[in-house]
């Protein structure tokens, strides 16, 4: 009996000092700033010269990921090009917007800046491009419970890590012409779980994965949302002027403001409708 309390003794302490040493948690991050993309050489953006940014309707975009930096260096390729099809999406169903053009990351050169920019924006035929900057950051911490529980069990049971994922994704809307910002929207999220150390790279992956999808689930919502607020915008912003190219009938300054009031008046019909049945 004394052999086996001391058996056990030394295992409690061993198991206080496993916790000291796998309790700790550590951080990984891996990100990509517009800013450090368009502004290579400079803390602070460069101021623009005041002008005039011209718009003409139907607009062709571009979306792209900023080069990234860190661990990592973002979402693979193929995760990347799902995320862009979604926002991709959200702005195709704007009669304004004309084609859409997806940039993959191999054109885009780490601290392009804008000369970058022009050069993507020439070889895709773009006049606007959404840039997508990202900031993940993974806190890793052991669960200290199912070390006590390994301790004290042996070697039959493999150890718990917790795991903690914050994303942040910004879409930014550029007139490459002006440089000009025209608006822009985020979107995070926050993702937590548990896994045993024999499955913690494969399932902290797919949460690294589920992460950025369900920050494109906010940003989405928030980008539709900002793209009302610039429409609205163009009404009183001198610095913004919108001509419709030839032949396109639709989508200038004051036919966004008619599909605004179309939409209202269709709202309203709709739930005159709803209130007589």
């Amino acid at each position: 009996m004394h052999f086996i309390k001391g058996v056990l003794i030394a295992l409690l302490v061993t198991s206080l000092s496993g916790c000291a040493f796998w309790g700790s948690g550590h951080r990984v991050q891996q990100n990509g700033s517009v800013v450090d993309y368009l502004y290579p050489n400079a803390k602070q953006p460069t101021a623009m010269v005041p002008g005039v940014t011209q718009l003409r309707p139907p607009v062709r975009v571009g979306i792209a990921f900023v080069p990234g930096g860190g661990w990592g260096n973002g979402p693979s390729e193929q995760q990347k090009m799902k995320l862009l099809e979604r926002v991709k999406a959200s702005f195709s169903k704007h009669a304004y917007i004309g084609s859409i053009e997806i940039i993959p990351s191999a054109y885009m050169q780490a601290r392009g800046g804008f000369d970058n920019l022009d050069q993507v924006a020439r070889m895709f035929n773009v006049e606007v491009i959404t840039l997508l900057s990202y900031d993940q950051v993974q806190f890793n911490d052991s669960n200290r419970l199912s070390l006590l529980y390994w301790t004290i069990i042996g070697a039959y049971v493999i150890n718990g890590n917790q795991y903690d994922i914050q994303t942040m994704l910004d879409a930014s809307v550029f007139d490459v012409k002006s440089r000009k910002l025209l608006f822009r929207a985020p979107g995070t999220s926050r993702v937590g779980g548990n896994a045993t150390m024999a499955g913690f790279s494969e399932k902290s992956r797919a949460a690294q994965t589920d992460g950025y999808n369900q920050a494109v689930d906010q940003l989405i919502p928030n980008l539709q949302t900002e793209l009302d607020s610039f429409r609205e915008r163009l009404k009183s912003d001198s610095t913004i002027q919108v001509s419709n190219k030839e032949g396109y009938h639709g989508g200038g300054a004051a036919d966004w403001s008619l599909l605004a009031l179309a939409a209202a008046l269709a709202a309203l019909y709709y739930g005159q409708r709803r209130r007589a049945r």
